[in-house]
């Protein structure tokens, strides 16, 4: 059961949304942020290739400072951008087939408030996760339709498995 998660900022329809989702239990909020602030369009950029060494890899910011790598999310490439304001991994279900996870209509019993509506949400675990030399396993994810999250945010529940991460020299730093 999902409490308390936050996605903190998720790509929808072509766009960041710098406000918090907040995930609902019987129509009640769990945990919140403002739903009226949203950060403009992405630029469309490359994800950084991470230089890696042993289980240390440092990202380029894009243009606009976001840091997207390519991750490997059960052994399949996943493009996703780190969001360290967010409690979870999110993808969405195209991503969650593409990467084994299976899911019903049923599964989609949380509520997740975002500055577009309400969407229904799974939870989810990933099996494995990876970038570099750094990997996790049974990492807790959240699992939001399409419409609602066209890419992948890397929260909290991969950062978390990190010895460290920080931003250096203008990169990203993971250390595990």
């Amino acid at each position: 059961m999902l409490r308390n998660v936050i996605v903190g900022g998720a790509f929808m329809a072509g766009m960041a949304v710098a406000v918090p989702f907040v995930l609902e239990r019987n129509g009640q909020p769990q945990a919140g942020g403002s739903s009226s602030e949203t950060a403009p369009a992405l630029l469309s950029a490359a994800p950084s290739q991470p230089s890696a060494g042993g289980r240390r890899v440092q990202m380029e910011p894009d243009v606009r400072g976001h840091f997207i790598g390519e991750f490997r999310l059960n052994g399949r490439p996943v493009e996703a951008m780190i969001d360290t304001g967010a409690s979870v991994v999110a993808i969405n279900r195209t991503t969650a087939r593409r990467v084994g996870i299976s899911l019903a209509n049923a599964d989609f019993s949380q509520k997740v408030n975002t500055a577009n509506g309400t969407v229904h949400a799974a939870a989810a675990r990933i099996d494995r996760m990876e970038i570099g030399g750094i990997v996790a396993r049974n990492v807790q994810a959240v699992v939001l339709d399409d419409s609602a999250l066209s890419g992948t945010l890397i929260g909290m529940s991969f950062l978390g498995n990190l010895k460290r991460y920080q931003v250096e020299n203008g990169r990203l730093l993971l250390e595990q």
